[in-house]
């Protein structure tokens, strides 16, 4: 079976994404070529590698490796929390909770899309993979 290298994977993803979210062919252009940018400069890869870091991590046989960020976002949000019971800590500003926040939306918002895109780029690995059977198929 053959395989798919992460940033093909990630251009497929990303067009499909913007082909599904954008509707005006200008908007539509205005990202693929946003998208191809990040991939000239190489931020592309950068996102594939911090993504890769990440699933290893959350695949990690280690107890402690797999669970530090959610540990992290759980702490994070149990002190926004607290902080709506009464029971805030005496040393943290309004602005550290507000940076807080920010950083448990940010976590939050990650996970919900890094789950979204690994379901859509494992279809859309998947329908390369067969195609490109299906062609070599055809060509045999």
């Amino acid at each position: 079976m053959a395989t798919i290298d992460p940033i093909s994977a990630a251009l497929n993803l990303g067009t499909t994404l913007i082909d599904k979210f954008f509707t005006s062919d200008a908007d539509k252009d205005a990202a693929r070529l946003k998208l191809l940018e990040l991939t000239q400069s190489g931020e592309l890869t950068k996102f594939t590698a911090a993504a890769g870091i990440v699933r290893a991590e959350a695949e990690s046989d280690h107890w402690l490796t797999a669970n530090w960020r959610p540990i992290v976002m759980l702490t994070f949000a149990a002190l926004i929390v607290a902080r709506w019971f009464g029971w805030a800590a005496p040393n943290l500003a309004e602005a550290e909770y507000i940076k807080l926040w920010d950083i448990v939306q940010l976590g939050l918002g990650g996970y919900v899309i890094g789950k979204s895109a690994e379901t859509i780029s494992g279809n859309v690995a998947k329908t390369v993979i067969a195609n490109k059977e299906a062609k070599e198929l055809s060509r045999g």
